[in-house]
């Protein structure tokens, strides 16, 4: 048991920087009182929620739901909301 809970650890360590390689071309907002509760939610409900306050697209929102279930997306879900990103859908990258 001790052992896949170590495996488990060192894979979503491995994956925490894949986002950086997903080929996104959004671009930053800016970061206010909005994006921070929006990037807390992210970050402790789940990660979709932070972007459909900050009125991101449909298909941005499912992804970052759905993409949520990994646990280690949250932290790049939270960025995502903190500097309220628009763009970078779910068109063959995140």
């Amino acid at each position: 048991m001790k052992k896949i809970v170590v495996l488990f650890i060192a894979i979503m360590t491995l994956s925490l920087g894949l986002p950086s390689f997903a080929g996104t071309h959004g671009t930053n907002g800016k970061v206010s009182g909005r994006s921070v509760g929006a990037s807390l939610l992210s970050l402790i409900v789940w990660p979709g929620i932070g972007q459909a306050v900050n009125d991101n697209s449909y298909d941005k929102n499912v992804t970052h739901a759905v993409l949520g279930l990994t646990g280690v997306f949250r932290i790049w879900s939270f960025y995502d909301a903190l500097v309220d990103r628009k763009g970078g859908v779910w068109k063959n990258r995140i």
